[in-house]
């Protein structure tokens, strides 16, 4: 059998599979001695390694923050032979995609019980704005004790809502067709939504034993997805509760809005059929075995669940109380020490020691830290110097930058929105960096799923931009461009199309077929028209 080694000899493997987005390994960390799992990212052809093994590191690092037993624990991340790789725990168990097989179909318990795990991981990674992208069948694991893994959550390689479309153009597919949301399909983009629009899907599967939608090609899979409404479950199997035949129904609606608002509401959904799981022969140890993690589930939930909404995750009223900004989470989190230091006077050497700081901490990819450093300095810059100062300014800009890259967008959000205020009052209404603030918070509300207010905030952008720059500016071509994409993601197709067409008129009257966007846009139009 194949072997090979790397980390300077750390990590012994074997090959174990491949996929659309890279190569899985399996083997031992000789260093500690326990089981490794090893995945290799693949490269597309014609994208600058240098930036995939950057975003590579960059969401790697954001997944290594979400700390949820459902999600197999990251240990290390390196390059060999200049091809980036993930070193993480190793699962045990059986795939739904291999347990289907074996299967045909799952009883409802069992279907219901593996959605709700699901949805357990998704809240905790979307409350990091983390969005997994390609969620099916293959990447869940169910474990002997009846646990779920999520697994390749970050091996999407960062793909942006603004850079996905690059990737998917030169070959490398993001998402799986039968899996694939309408949004993701058409504008190649992914949100909190779109990975429940993916469960959906999977649990359809588990429940009738068939994928919602099937063709001949992949390209008819996915104009399916964008068109057509599924069979009812019940159709398929009437032993389903009507319960959860209309949240399958909800969850596969083709606008991402018109689906549940979060993973925390379909859990709550799904848990009172989370009932009846009898062992599965071959996969799941019996009941009766005295197994370490079942007893600690067991006393974690007499323990602590009081009723069905308040089971396992925060109630709506404890997430809004839990802190929403960098600068709180960095005062929760900081040493009494530190708050100290804080306390006293910042002077204009320290914002410029923190600035370079966090700057050196950024080039490492190490956003977090960046981020705390800055936020630090930024609260007491602004008790000295005011929050309009220059330096103070340019800190809390910084601040909410390293926010953005870092993809904390749940944080970015709020420093953006109170920066654009600030220099409207420092600068007035028609400045440069309170556009650019704004087209940030637009971001930011897209990455958050929020696609219609991305879009209003844009068109009032654009409108200030068509008084300030000309009709060429790339500013407002980009800015128009992503407005067509959001309309597109949001399913205002109509609206998306009529965007899309008077922007390709307009490159080509004064950039002509030259434009690199051309094509791009000509494909996006295409593809309205087709489906």
């Amino acid at each position: 059998m194949k072997q090979r080694t790397i980390g300077n000899g750390r990590y012994e493997l074997r090959p174990l599979a491949q996929g659309g987005m890279g190569e899985v390994w399996v083997g031992r960390d000789t260093r500690l001695d326990r089981e490794v799992a090893v995945k290799f990212v693949r490269f597309a052809d014609n994208v600058s390694k240098d930036e995939i093994v950057r975003r590579f590191v960059r969401e790697s690092r954001i997944t290594a923050r979400l700390r949820h037993p459902g999600v197999p624990v990251i240990f290390d991340v390196g390059t060999e032979n200049g091809k980036p790789y993930l070193v993480m725990e190793r699962v045990h168990g059986i795939s739904i995609r291999d347990l289907l097989a074996k299967q045909d179909r799952l009883s409802i318990g069992w279907a219901a019980t593996i959605a709700a795990q699901t949805c357990a991981v998704l809240a905790a990674a979307h409350r990091e704005s983390l969005v997994h992208r390609d969620l099916k069948p293959g990447n869940l694991m169910l474990e002997p004790e009846g646990t779920v893994k999520v697994l390749d959550f970050g091996l999407a390689v960062a793909l942006d809502l603004a850079e996905v479309s690059q990737i998917t153009r030169t070959g490398q597919s993001v998402g799986t067709p039968a899996y694939m949301a309408p949004e993701q399909v058409l504008a190649a983009m992914s949100e909190p939504r779109t990975d429940l629009y993916a469960l959906g899907c999977t649990f359809y599967e588990m429940l009738t034993g068939r994928p919602v939608f099937t063709g001949q090609t992949s390209y008819a899979v996915m104009n399916k997805q964008v068109d057509e409404r599924p069979e009812p479950v019940r159709s398929l199997r009437p032993d389903v509760p009507s319960e959860l035949d209309s949240l399958v129904e909800e969850l596969l609606e083709k606008k991402p809005e018109e689906r549940p608002g979060s993973a925390q509401e379909v859990y709550e959904r799904l848990l009172p059929f989370a009932v009846e799981t009898d062992p599965i022969p071959d996969v799941s140890s019996p009941l009766g075995t005295r197994n370490p993690l079942r007893m600690y589930a067991a006393v974690v939930s007499q323990s602590f669940v009081e009723s069905v909404g308040a089971t396992s995750l925060p109630t709506e009223s404890r997430v809004n109380s839990l802190p929403t900004s960098q600068e709180e989470k960095t005062a929760l989190a900081t040493p009494d020490s530190a708050l100290s230091r804080m306390r006293e006077p910042t002077t204009r050497d320290d914002i410029e020691e923190a600035r370079a700081d966090a700057g050196e901490l950024a080039t490492q990819a190490r956003y977090q830290e960046a981020a705390e450093v800055l936020a630090a300095v930024a609260k007491g810059a602004a008790e000295t110097f005011g929050a309009t100062d220059d330096d103070v300014l340019t800190v809390r800009l910084e601040l909410a930058n390293v926010l953005f890259e870092g993809g904390d967008y749940r944080a970015a959000a709020p420093v953006y929105e109170k920066l654009i205020e600030d220099f409207i009052r420092r600068n007035g209404h028609d400045n440069e960096l309170a556009f650019r603030c704004r087209a940030q918070y637009a971001e930011c509300q897209a990455r958050l799923g929020k696609t219609s207010e991305a879009v209003s905030v844009a068109a009032k952008l654009l409108d200030d931009f068509s008084r300030m720059y000309e009709k060429a500016d790339p500013r407002t071509l980009n800015l128009r461009q992503q407005i067509g994409l959001w309309q597109l993601a949001a399913g205002q197709r109509d609206e998306a199309g009529s965007t899309l067409q008077q922007l390709l008129e307009d490159l080509l009257l004064h950039y002509g077929e030259q434009h690199p966007t051309v094509s791009y846009i000509r494909n996006l139009l295409a593809g309205l028209e087709k489906s």
